[in-house]
């Protein structure tokens, strides 16, 4: 099972009702990746790093990831993701903290300020399955965080 779905009321960010919030869609039919769209106006400044969090959540199943990037006319006018690709857990979706929102941390390597509209494509996303190795140790932690949660302190 896979599909996007708007985060609990709860977990909205930036005062939005749930039918302002556009759904990720695939641009053609051999589209590999969803676009992603910015709920909020932003501008971001050069060597600035904005998080936008886009309402959305994913659900996947377990032996798969989603994975985020920006657009390649994003990065024609200097724009790329701060940690350079988004990495997202199944466990992701539903968790305490944000209901499993996803945000695009943007940084602005350009000189000129970079605006973001609401509607404007914030990046892509795409699933993809992943392996492990035969002879893993299966892990027992369990997600109790949202975004960047799985990082070690």
């Amino acid at each position: 099972m896979r599909k996007f779905e708007v985060v609990k009321d709860e977990f909205l960010k930036y005062d939005l009702k749930k039918e302002d919030i556009k759904l990720p869609v695939r641009a053609t039919r051999t589209s590999v990746a969803y676009d992603f769209y910015s709920p909020i106006d932003v501008v971001i400044e050069p060597n600035e790093t904005k998080l936008i969090f886009t309402n959305i959540k994913a659900y996947f199943n377990d032996d798969e990831g989603l994975f985020l990037a920006t657009t390649s006319g994003m990065g024609k006018k200097g724009i790329i993701l701060a940690q350079g690709i988004g990495v997202i857990e199944s466990d992701y979706a539903d968790n305490i903290s944000n209901d499993g929102n996803l945000g695009f941390m943007l940084y602005n390597h350009s000189s000129n300020p970079y605006q973001v509209n609401k509607g404007d494509k914030i990046g892509q996303a795409w699933f993809q399955k992943f392996l492990i190795v035969d002879n893993e140790v299966p892990p027992t932690a369990v997600r109790t965080g949202g975004f960047g949660s799985t990082v070690k302190k």
